[in-house]
């Protein structure tokens, strides 16, 4: 078939992955849609998203819209007289309107395995749920929220003590691959997307800095992978003494024992702290305005006798 033309709607990294797969299969997208520059850093600088850095690169035309409901936007895409525009992770609502314009609609690189964890933190929400797999779902988009027919999918293995931002690294190059290795079948025929199952699919709202709140009434298995779900962002914290502290990493151990929250003591491997059930050993902290520490060089620097997360 001729070179499909295609739009490419994405922001953030995960994102970029896909882009950058496209470019290297030879597939050059019309023009990248993606978020407004934000204000980041200390200094507050504008800064562009990865898709729109990788864009400027590649010298293809960045859009930047603040919605997509605005007619005049709408006009201007269906211009491009699109077969396609590929969407992964952009982080704004495609009305009807602008699903309708491309003559193939509109194709969405999922990090999950639909319909399991449909929303907007799938890979999060499936560390935090203990899932033993996450994988990446091609999928046509529909008006509902990731609930649109499948035409691939590909399964990948979570690993025992795997943070959410190293599944995200991985999925972002599997979605890539995925997506430059079914695009052209999609788009003549040869792959047809299956329906989701409604009845089976579960939900991945958005996170909040309280989600990362950790509760030390849990066992110790859930308290571990909450911390790795919100590794690196926003990272999981609690307090010691009035003061926020992230915990980056810790190791359940059924053997602990006592009230939840109660630091039992400190070894070579980090700070023993009881849970509702069991307890995990503390492997890296970081205190307000500090750079992140291992649990047993934390504990040379604060007496935590008797002290209660």
């Amino acid at each position: 078939m001729t070179e499909p033309r295609v739009l490419f709607a994405g922001t953030p990294a995960f994102a970029r992955a896909s882009l950058a797969a496209l470019l290297a299969a030879g597939i050059r997208p019309l023009a990248i849609l993606t978020q407004p520059d934000r204000p980041r850093g200390r200094g507050r600088k504008l800064t562009p998203s990865p898709v729109k850095q990788l864009a400027l690169e590649a010298g293809i035309d960045v859009l930047q819209p603040a919605t997509l409901r605005d007619q005049g936007v709408q006009e201007s895409l269906g211009d491009f007289d699109a077969d396609v525009m590929v969407v992964a992770a952009y982080g704004l609502i495609l009305p009807q309107a602008v699903l309708a314009i491309p003559r193939a609609g509109c194709l969405n690189v999922h990090a999950s395995l639909l319909p399991r964890w449909r929303g907007a933190a799938p890979i999060q929400a499936a560390i935090r749920a203990g899932d033993a797999e996450s994988g990446i779902s091609l999928m046509q988009m529909e008006a509902g929220l990731d609930t649109g027919p499948v035409y691939r999918m590909e399964r990948l293995k979570i690993g025992d003590r795997e943070t959410a931002g190293e599944l995200h690294d991985r999925l972002a190059i599997l979605g890539g691959e995925l997506l430059a290795d079914s695009l052209e079948a999609i788009l003549d025929g040869r792959l047809e997307a299956e329906p989701q199952d409604d009845a089976a699919s579960t939900y991945a709202g958005k996170i909040t800095r309280d989600d990362a709140e950790i509760d030390w009434h849990q066992s110790g298995t859930t308290v571990d992978r909450s911390v790795r779900a919100y590794n690196p962002v926003p990272g999981a914290w609690t307090t010691l003494d009035g003061d926020t502290v992230k915990i980056w990493r810790v190791r359940p151990d059924s053997a602990l024992a006592g009230a939840p929250g109660e630091v039992l003591g400190d070894t070579a491997a980090g700070i023993q702290v009881a849970c509702g059930n069991g307890g995990v050993v503390i492997e890296s902290i970081q205190r307000p305005g500090k750079r992140p520490v291992t649990g047993a060089e934390f504990a040379t620097r604060k007496r935590l006798d008797q002290a209660v997360f």
